[in-house]
């Protein structure tokens, strides 16, 4: 039996320069009936990651295999799946079951989703979480496409772009917002119109790119310092979608809240199991199978060993916009 190694993490670190995961032994493992063993060729980093090993997550099991993202391949389990590349992604991922940092992975069967063969398999470890989130926020705020306009607040940042994609995709004007920048950085179906948020007309900016109607949708992807913008640009009837923050606590109007019939919701891809976003990735799948959706670019600077995890989590808490990613 071949012994290959794993990331494993005994308790939560004090700060970023503790980060030191130890490489420990990791046989292949057996699979149960209802299981399925994957080799795992490349593991995204995310900040959620990070966090998690920082004892962010309450939920977390000690000790542990951090890492939610991944692509690979299916070396154990039932027949047809044999051979097969896969992807995928979880909440439970890397904190209330080992996860992806590491070279083998058990999943159940039902967490299994094929992966795009147009997409290599650096690039389809990075989809995960972005996409993931991107799509439940979209989802539960009502994204229909023709007719509605989208306002994704940090564009430029993995979850925005994957949001501008999702939201072009369906047919939806989409309209940016990023910190020091009027250049939209990714892929989308159709232009994306965006505006640096340090302008002192931000907001009137907004509205006249909606003909002053307003948006349908504010995906709000960094939190309180965009947060009563979002809320001055919604339509009668928006919603605001939050997937995280800066501060925690922030003021509004209510009265104009209510009486502009508005919405907000708040969104934890922590919340959906691996076997869930398989079902979402497997939505997903014609999209980038026809190149309508891409996978987020990794190059040789970011594809690093899992015996320089450290510095991996360290360069992701920086604010690194490139996608760092494990090659176990």
């Amino acid at each position: 039996m071949t012994t290959v190694q794993a990331l494993r993490l005994s308790a939560k670190a004090e700060t970023a320069a503790d980060i030191d995961p130890d490489l420990v032994p990791q046989n292949k493992p057996q699979p149960q009936a209802d299981e399925a063993v994957i080799e795992v060729l490349a593991a995204a980093v995310n900040p959620s990651d990070v966090k998690a090993a920082l004892g962010s997550m309450p939920q977390a099991i000690w000790p542990r295999t951090p890492g939610r993202d991944f692509a690979g391949r299916v070396v154990a389990g039932p027949a047809e799946w044999m051979g097969q590349d896969v992807w995928g992604t979880g909440g439970d991922l890397g904190v209330t079951r080992d996860g992806t940092h590491a070279r083998y992975l058990v999943l159940p069967q039902s967490a299994l989703s094929r992966k795009p063969k147009n997409v290599s398999v650096a690039a389809a470890a990075t989809v995960g979480v972005p996409f993931i989130t991107a799509n439940e926020g979209l989802r539960r705020a009502g994204l229909k496409g023709q007719g509605q306009t989208v306002i994704v607040f940090g564009v430029n940042g993995k979850v925005g772009q994957a949001a501008a994609q999702l939201a072009s995709r369906a047919g939806a004007k989409v309209i940016g917002v990023e910190r020091g920048s009027d250049q939209y950085r990714g892929h989308a179906s159709s232009h994306v119109a965006t505006f640096d948020s340090h302008s002192p007309t931000l907001v009137q900016d907004l509205l006249t790119a909606t003909d002053g109607r307003g948006a349908d949708i504010a995906y709000n992807t960094v939190g309180s310092p965009y947060f009563d913008t979002a809320l001055q640009t919604l339509a009668i009837g928006g919603t605001q979608v939050l997937i995280s923050t800066i501060e925690r606590n922030v003021s509004f109007d209510i009265l104009a809240f209510y009486r502009r019939n508005l919405q907000m919701l708040g969104v934890d891809s922590l919340k959906l199991t691996v076997s869930q976003c398989a079902q979402v990735l497997n939505s997903l799948l014609p999209g980038f199978d026809d190149g309508s959706l891409m996978a987020f670019d990794v190059d040789e600077t970011t594809l690093i060993p899992l015996s320089s995890a450290g510095d991996a989590y360290r360069k992701v808490l920086s604010g690194s916009m490139d996608r760092v990613v494990l090659a176990p």
